[in-house]
């Protein structure tokens, strides 16, 4: 859990801030999960805070939540290519990769019971960055991967 918070701090997902009128705030819970490895041994234990993001509403907390997502035709493409040219391929797993993405509307979320800043235990947190359980997490990431894609001067096929 402390990984966790330590890795939405230096991604300044949040900062506290009074609550303000006329907001409705979120509340937030930890999700824990255990990690596989290919023996079927647990590697590690996995702790994540999520948004309770289903209390939002369409339209009115929130515009747009549509996301592409890869074919898996594609991706036997490209292990096919690979394999023929005979490339290293490498798995990655990305462990805050929604926690790039930013959000356009103003949400704002209880601070974690586990960890209330002491002295401003009446504030709540302005996100900043998308956060894993709103709606629209997945779009805002995939948003911003584009844009860093893109800065690299790739196009759109």
């Amino acid at each position: 859990m402390r990984s966790e918070m330590d890795s939405m701090s230096s991604n300044k997902v949040w900062t506290l801030v009074d609550p303000p009128k006329g907001f409705k705030h979120i509340r937030c819970k930890w999700v824990y999960k255990r990690k596989l490895g290919a023996d079927g041994e647990v590697t590690t234990f996995k702790a994540r805070l999520v948004a309770k993001g289903y209390t939002k509403r369409l339209g009115v907390d929130f515009e747009e939540t549509y996301s592409p997502v890869v074919m898996a035709k594609s991706i036997r493409i490209l292990l096919a290519i690979c394999t023929y040219y005979d490339y290293a391929i490498w798995q990655m797993d990305v462990k805050t990769a929604f926690l790039n993405g930013f959000i356009e509307e103003e949400i704002y979320m209880d601070q974690s019971v586990d960890f209330i800043s002491k002295g401003e235990e009446q504030k709540i947190c302005r996100l900043h960055k998308s956060i894993y359980g709103l709606k629209q997490t997945s779009q805002s990431w995939n948003i911003r991967l584009d844009e860093v894609i893109k800065s690299y001067d790739f196009v759109k096929n």
